[in-house]
Parts: structure tokens; sequence; C-alpha cells
């Protein structure tokens, strides 16, 4: 139909009225699909640079599916990130499986293997293997060519994990069994909701909380939190009073455990997006890993500082005669262990941090501290008056999208290197998504080389060249 609205959009209702065969529309979406991957190919020889992210998932009818996408740059600094393929994987899945698959398509698309930057993965055990993980053997084969490649542990992944340090097994278990017992019968359920609505509570009910969605925690331990005394009220008159609700030390508990859950939410939520670059990505995680030390020192203090617990101070006001000081240095302690954890779980993007500061703030770089093929370049980037004020001005990629390529060509190809890395397998979570919306446990006949077709289309940011289809069919509308 949007073809029709550009060609003819006085007829678009006759259009609209007329309608298509399955096999045509199968056949629309395999052309528009075969296109999109005709000008990706295209496209890959004009990259200078570019990385991979990979993500193994299992679609409805229990076919391993690996997702391989591409984020290129070329030689003006344009950034593309596209689907290189879907491969469905009817054996085993080891990180030798992978590696081939991975291999089949690279060479498939004519992409060159010593333009490779970097590789991201969720760090499961078949992609980050130290010896036969995919990420691994794709380095080592990077090696052969001649390089180096980045090897990454998905940046959002393993915010995910040092969320999950934080358990407070105390809090959770009552609050998911509390949860639970309201939502799980549909006439507690209905009769909770119309308490609520009857004495015209904030929220209309409570949230479920699961593992697999990252953000759920903190949405259901806000909303319990926010409902606690109306859900205190509503147990009681059903004969199932949960007597934490009256402690004052569980009830701090929670109120700590629901503002660091926000704060990791948002630290999430900030990681997420499509065509992010790696030094935002990380400087987001370093702000982070600063904020939580300000939270040590603030909890730590002889009269705790709790400006940035607003749920963890409501608690402290509205029980002003207990002495919770021990549970405050508790709090500064955890606080501390998930700094720890932080450092320990970012090491990969901690090694390569060097590089990212250079890219992002050239300008306040040692050039002493710059690898020796950067030093001369840099000095001259540094000493160039106009050149500063134009990077305060302009956004990163633009910057260097406007440095003389004879004169900085070193920087400009440290930059393609450093724009083409991944941070985070975002937009594989994304597309899995999609995956499980198109071929769901209703329709699971979808055949794997039309879901590879539907998703190209879902996640292209390339327009299909409709005259190039036309043109290169012999007939527009076989018959059936």
């Amino acid at each position: 139909m949007k073809m029709v609205e550009k060609i003819c959009p006085a007829k678009k209702q006759e259009f609209a009225n007329i309608c298509l065969a399955r096999n045509t529309v199968v056949r629309r979406i395999e052309d528009v699909s075969l296109d999109i991957k005709r000008q990706l190919e295209a496209k890959g020889t004009e990259f200078d640079s570019f990385s991979l992210a990979c993500d193994e998932s299992t679609d409805a009818s229990d076919t391993a599916q690996l997702l391989i996408f591409l984020r290129g740059v070329d030689n003006d600094m344009n950034v593309s990130e596209e689907l290189l393929d879907l491969q469905s994987l009817k054996g085993q899945t080891r990180g030798t499986d992978l590696f081939v698959s991975v291999c089949s398509t690279v060479d498939d698309m004519k992409l060159q293997w010593n333009k490779v930057t970097g590789i991201i993965t969720d760090g499961a055990p078949a992609v980050a293997g130290e010896r036969s993980g995919l990420s691994s053997l794709v380095c080592n084969k990077f090696s052969e060519e001649g390089g180096s490649a980045i090897k990454l542990h998905c940046i959002i992944h393993q915010e995910v994990l040092c969320a999950k340090y934080m358990k407070y097994d105390n809090i959770m278990k009552p609050v998911i069994k509390t949860i639970n017992y309201i939502r799980s019968k549909a006439l507690c359920h209905r009769q909770f909701q119309q308490f609520l609505l009857d004495i015209q509570a904030e929220y209309g009910d409570v949230l479920y909380h699961t593992d697999v969605r990252w953000l759920s925690r903190g949405s259901a331990l806000q909303r319990f939190f926010s409902l606690r005394e109306e859900i205190g009220q509503f147990l009681t008159k059903k004969g199932q009073p949960m007597p934490q609700l009256n402690d004052p030390v569980w009830l701090a508990d929670l109120g700590f455990l629901v503002d660091i859950t926000r704060h990791l939410n948002a630290l999430n939520t900030s990681l997420q997006g499509q065509n992010a670059v790696v030094s935002q990505l990380y400087s987001h995680i370093k702000a982070f890993r600063t904020k939580l030390l300000l939270f040590q020192r603030h909890l730590s203090q002889a009269q705790p500082n709790t400006a940035h617990f607003p749920s963890l101070q409501e608690i402290v006001t509205s029980f002003p005669q207990i002495n919770i000081s021990a549970q405050m240095t508790k709090y500064a302690a955890d606080i501390s262990s998930l700094v720890e954890e932080f450092q320990q779980r970012f090491r990969d993007f901690a090694a390569i941090e060097k590089e990212i500061t250079l890219f992002s703030s050239p300008f306040s770089v040692d050039p002493d501290d710059a690898p020796d093929h950067l030093q001369l370049e840099l000095i001259e980037l540094q000493c160039d008056a106009e050149h500063r004020s134009r990077h305060q001005q302009l956004p990163l990629v633009n910057f260097y999208r406007q440095l003389d390529e004879g004169r900085f060509q070193a920087i400009r190809t440290f930059a393609k290197k450093m724009l083409s890395l991944f941070g985070s397998t975002y937009m594989c979570e994304k597309t899995f998504s999609v995956m499980n919306i198109n071929k769901s446990r209703m329709r699971t006949r979808l055949s794997d080389s039309h879901l590879r077709d539907v998703l190209r289309i879902r996640t292209t940011a390339l327009e299909p060249d409709m005259d190039y289809i036309l043109q290169s069919r012999s007939q527009y509308h076989p018959s059936h």
C-alpha cells in the first residue's frame, strides 16, 4: 500500500479492496528481503570497519536461531546497524557450530575478515568460552588475518547480572508470595482491585515480577511499596495478615531495595537503544559506579543522608523511635559490594578504557599515553583551536566526519574502529521479541527462510528499491 500511495494515491481504496493470495504475499516478502540483502552486500564493500553482535535463542518449534547483526562504518563515518543473517541450527549449538555459521554468513555477504574490529555476545558459555567459544574463535580467525579484534560481553547483560547481586531474599520472597496470592486467583484479584477502587488508592493493581523481564523487579517492588498499607488491610480482611508490614526493620529493607532497584532500572534504560556508541554506554556505567560511591559515603555517615533513597527516608520518618543505624551500615556495605561487582563484571570494557577515552575526549589525553601511530596527529589535533571548538559543539560522529582525511588519516581510522563497535546485544534482544511474535506457539510452521525474511524487513533501516525489484522480474504477477 505504501507503493500505491506513491504511484497512484487516488486509487488507494481500490487497491485496498483487493484480497491478496497467500502465495502473493509470500513472494512479495521474499522479493523485498532479497533486495535488502543485495543492498546490504553492496554497502558491505564500502565498510572500512565492522563488528558483529551474536546471540542465540530457541524459537517456538525448538529450533536454535542464531542472530548475527552487523555494525559497519564507511569512509564518511556513516554507521549502519543491520541484520546480517538468521542461522537456524538443527543440531548442536556448541561454539564451533556457531562459528561455522558466522563464517558462512560473513563469506556469503563477501565481507572481509581483516576489517572486523570486534564481536559482542551475551556471555553464554557457547559464545564466551575462552578456548572454544564463538567470540574466541572469531578473534582467532581475525588474528590469522594479521589483526586483533575486541571481544566484549553485552553491557546490558552485565548490568542485569550486577543487579541480581542485590538478592534480598528476605524481601523478595514475601513480596512475590503476596503478589501471587492476590493475582493467582481470579476472585481474589477482582476483590483486591475493587478494594483499591473503593478506597481511591493511588494505583489500581499490583504488578507481577518475572526474572526474564529485566525491569519488572523494580516496577513490582515500587508498586508494592506504594500500596503496602492497602495490601496490609486487604490481607488482614482476607484472614491472611502479613506481619512484615508492621516490622520497621523489614520495611526499611524494602525501602532500600526499592530505591537501589530504581537506580539500577534507570541505568538499564539508559543503556538500551539502537545505534548507541560504545563510549556513551561505558560513560553511563562509570557515572553509576561513581553514584554508588556517593551513596556509600552518605549512608556511612554518623547521621546517614538518605536524600537519594526517598522510600527508605519515608520509612525512617514514619518510625522515628526506631534506631536503624545498624541497617544503614549494612546498606553501605551492600553498596560497597555492588561497586566491587561492577568492577569485576566490566573488566572487558575497562581493558579498552584508554581507547574509549581517546576516542571520546581526544583533547584531554596525553599524547604519550596514545598509541605511537596516533601521537603526531593527536598533537596536531590538540594544537588546532578550530578543531577544539568543533569538538565542543558537534556530536562526536560529526566531529570525526569533518576531520581532513589527508591530515588526520590515522585518527579517522581509529575513530571508525571505535564507532563500529557494538556496546550491547540490544538489537538481538529486540529482534528475538519480533521473532516470538511472528513465530508463536500458534504459528510454528513458519519456515526458517521466511522467518529470516520477516526479521530482515522488520529490522532494516534500508528502503526497498521497488524499481529494481520490478525490473528484475520477468512477470509482475505470476499465476498461483
